[in-house]
């Protein structure tokens, strides 16, 4: 069977792949550049920066701990150089991948008319259509909008901003806090309700205090008027420095409009199985709403991919594990299906797990901070905000345990790696049992 798939972002990339594997004909087509906006422009960059600002911030303690004596002189032109660079190599390796299971990769602005979809003055038939074609930075309707950056525009900077003022309140909004501060802007976030909605109040209140301490964050602040160098506040505060919108994203989902049915945000309405109100058109990743997450896009791509490939296939949704890539990682998962109790309920907090990466803060305390939350009657894991330099795989771990169903007896004899996460099954169930 022919299948289409419009963009090349994780959803429709893994997707492609899954198809080919599968041996079904794949024409994948993509605007702009190969892997969409997480290598291009989204967390990969995020990634790229922050693995800068931990060397800077791993630099600094070691000098206060006074066996290194050392300082480093920054050049934001060539980290922008070197990011660019690393993404023509990671765009080939891509297509090569799509190309090598018999995918044909196609460049250019693709439309729907009907069964056929039209790109470079071409017409092409499909048996299955799945766009995947994601999402982009939201922009309020505030006045002088014109002059704030987004996420797309981070390797366009000619130099760190001396001020930076990021309006936005979520996790983008403080991964790029993180970044600008340590590369020595001096950075506001005007957070139109509460800051980290995401993440537990004692979580938050630890990154604010230990891992963004330099970085002000005002809450429940909206702002009436963005200029070139500077941004007004509702209270007619006025805040020097550059505007970044962090604000969200709006689905790209104009190229489906009249033809697939769409949610109240403009997303494409897709069933469990990826599958849209239109005959054989499938839709995943970003374009669908719900997580933002590169990992769920590529789960959903995959799930989409098995169902026109004939082989019946379910997203699920359940444990999803979250990050902040900061100088300091915060991970968080919660069991949503949980029925536990408030009775039955059973709270430990600890510092930070002692995985890799944390020996040298143990002299100064800054270990980190983790937060469980247990189902006592059951002997399962409920919920787990943690800061820590492992925190990404300890909950990536962590959250497969609870979307399982395991109990904290049925892992017993799992032999880890040292020093990875072998750590966290121990600590966790013997620091409440």
């Amino acid at each position: 069977m022919k299948n289409i798939v419009i963009g090349s972002g994780p959803a429709g990339r893994l997707a492609s792949m899954q198809l080919g594997k599968l041996g079904e004909e794949v024409t994948l087509i993509e605007k702009n550049h190969i892997a969409g906006t997480c290598l291009n422009e989204g967390c990969m960059v995020i990634c790229a920066l922050t693995d800068i600002t931990k060397f800077i911030d791993t630099n600094k303690r070691f000098n206060n701990h006074g066996f290194l004596k050392s300082q480093i002189e920054i050049s934001y032109e060539k980290i922008v150089e070197k990011i660019t660079k690393t993404q023509e190599t990671l765009r080939k390796i891509e297509q090569m991948e799509n190309e090598s299971v018999g995918n044909k990769v196609i460049f250019g602005e693709a439309s729907i008319d009907g069964n056929e979809i039209k790109v470079n003055n071409e017409s092409f038939e499909y048996d299955n259509l799945l766009i995947a074609t994601g999402a982009r930075p939201f922009i309020p309707d505030i006045k002088g909008s014109e002059y704030g950056l987004t996420n797309k525009d981070i390797l366009k900077l000619d130099d760190v901003p001396e001020k930076l003022n990021i309006i936005g309140g979520g996790i983008i909004a403080c991964e790029i806090a993180n970044i600008y501060s340590t590369l020595g802007s001096e950075v506001n976030v005007l957070a139109r309700s509460e800051f980290l909605k995401e993440i537990n109040q004692t979580t938050k209140e630890y990154v604010l205090k230990n891992v963004i301490p330099e970085v002000n964050v005002c809450e429940n602040t909206n702002v009436k008027e963005v200029f070139e160098n500077k941004v007004i506040t509702e209270n007619d505060d006025e805040l020097e420095g550059i505007a970044f919108f962090a604000t969200g994203r709006t689905p790209n989902s104009e190229i489906a409009e009249g033809f697939v049915e769409l949610n109240d945000d403009k997303s494409i309405k897709v069933n469990e199985m990826m599958q849209t109100s239109a005959d054989n058109v499938y839709a995943a990743g970003d374009v669908t709403g719900g997580y933002k997450l590169t990992p769920v896009a590529r789960m959903e791509g995959i799930t989409a991919a098995r169902n026109m490939a004939n082989y019946a296939n379910k997203v699920s949704y359940h444990c999803i594990p979250q990050t902040l890539s900061l100088n300091m990682e915060v991970g968080f998962v919660e069991n949503e299906k949980s029925e536990c109790s408030e009775d039955d309920k059973a709270t430990i907090k600890i510092p930070g797990i002692a995985g890799p990466g944390a020996f040298w803060n143990i002299l100064t305390g800054d270990t980190g901070y983790t937060e469980v939350e247990f189902d006592k009657k059951n002997n399962k894991i409920n919920k787990i905000n943690s800061v820590s330099p492992s925190a990404p795989s300890d909950i990536a771990y962590l959250s497969y345990l609870m979307r399982e169903d395991y109990d904290l007896d049925d892992y017993e004899d799992f032999l880890e790696v040292h020093p990875t996460t072998d750590a966290n099954f121990r600590v966790i169930k013997y620091m409440w049992l």
